[in-house]
């Protein structure tokens, strides 16, 4: 079996030869796609072909996917959780220097000097005055998100010397493993703010992080915190922030989003979208993911899958059935009397499920009919099956 892969951005070499020219066909025009490979493309508006299997995002975030549609099709969509890790951390580790130091601004002061070498050596040492900071050895970091790049910014900062607060009530058993034990537990995101001179988010763009970092828990930090952004823009209220600073309750905004209100001003530095913009992350990212998309469209297995649950099957022969349904009682027994009826015999069977969404994989022994599957798509709450 072959498959047809549509690519909507540029997608690196490196993970593309993880997909054999054998059995794919990778084009960025292509008839009934099999997958969608992409990065920063957005899909919403997009007429998305009922071939489609999966969609695969070289990188973290989803926002520019329709998870929810593509949910209610029995369709998984897949990201690179960690692959852009490192690359993040050091911008966010590079953003507490640059705050702490004043580097953007001192550096527009010295850019800005004109004369001669005696002219601009007397209005640097002049100048320096207004660029004093600060170190970062006892200084509090406040992480909020304890994913794979929350994680490594946590472990890196203590490393720093500074002392480390973390928030996260869904960390996972892996990140938790992987958390350095001086990271110290935040009772709420009131205690954390309260309690930190510097605070970094890491959370995915939802209903319950939008708007996380606002005006009543600003008015928690010391005087003249510090606040850093390189996950979602709207993670942050740009205008309660952009007030602290103002007022001198924020000493620094640190981002990879800017605005017309916050690129120019003096307390802000704002990048151009610089989270994951390296080489080794971008080929990280896609090799992830392409290996991700070959081991679900030829075994059904799925891993880093942002609706569906993870659920892989070592495959010990003959024929695969992967079915995708809505999450409610008796599927199984429904799916497995429909296998029975077709009399064969299941040799291995993984059922798990996610919110709304189950997923299972069933081996037998013996060859399945393709019309076992049009029986099996007829079942209420099936929303996809397919031989694998």
């Amino acid at each position: 079996m072959s498959f047809k892969i549509l690519t909507l951005n540029n997608i690196s070499v490196r993970g593309l030869e993880r997909l054999p020219r054998a059995r794919y066909e990778v084009a960025s025009e292509i008839g009934h796609p099999d997958a969608i490979l992409l990065r920063s493309a957005d899909m919403h508006s997009m007429e998305i072909p009922q071939s489609v299997l999966a969609v695969a995002r070289a990188g973290a975030g989803t926002n520019n996917v329709p998870v929810a549609a593509l949910s209610r099709r029995g369709v998984p969509v897949f990201n690179a959780p960690g692959a852009n890790a490192n690359a993040v951390k050091e911008l966010v580790l590079a953003g507490l220097f640059l705050a702490a130091r004043n580097i953007c601004q001192s550096w527009g002061y010295v850019r800005g000097l004109q004369g001669d070498d005696h002219a601009i050596e007397e209005a640097v040492e002049k100048g320096k005055k207004k660029f004093v900071g600060y170190e970062l050895p006892g200084r509090t970091l406040g992480v909020i998100g304890l994913g794979a790049i929350g994680v490594e910014v946590a472990n890196a900062a203590l490393a720093l010397r500074m002392n480390v607060l973390g928030y996260d009530p869904q960390i996972t058993v892996q990140r938790a493993w992987q958390l350095s034990s001086g990271v110290e537990q935040a009772l709420s995101l009131d205690d954390l703010f309260a309690r930190c001179d510097m605070v970094t988010v890491h959370v995915p763009l939802m209903p319950a992080t939008r708007g996380l970092v606002n005006e009543a828990r600003l008015r928690l930090m010391r005087s003249g915190g510090v606040v850093l952004n390189f996950s979602r823009a709207q993670i942050v209220e740009e205008a309660a922030v952009l007030s602290a600073l103002d007022s001198g309750q924020l000493s620094a905004y640190v981002c990879d989003f800017p605005t017309r209100a916050s690129k120019d001003h003096a307390k802000v530095v704002a990048l151009p979208h610089l989270g994951a913009s390296t080489g080794e992350a971008e080929e990280n990212c896609a090799i992830m993911v392409a290996d991700t998309l070959r081991d679900f469209l030829e075994n059904g297995n799925v891993r880093n899958s942002v609706n569906f649950p993870e659920a892989v099957l070592p495959r010990i022969g003959g024929s695969r059935i992967a079915i995708a349904n809505d999450n409610v009682p008796n599927m199984v027994g429904q799916i497995s009397t429909c296998l029975a009826e077709a009399k064969l015999n299941i040799a291995d069977l993984l059922n798990k499920s996610r919110g709304d969404l189950a997923y299972t994989l069933i081996d037998t022994d013996a060859t399945i009919d393709p019309g076992v599957l049009v029986r099996l798509r007829e079942i209420p709450g099936v929303l996809s099956a397919r031989l694998v």
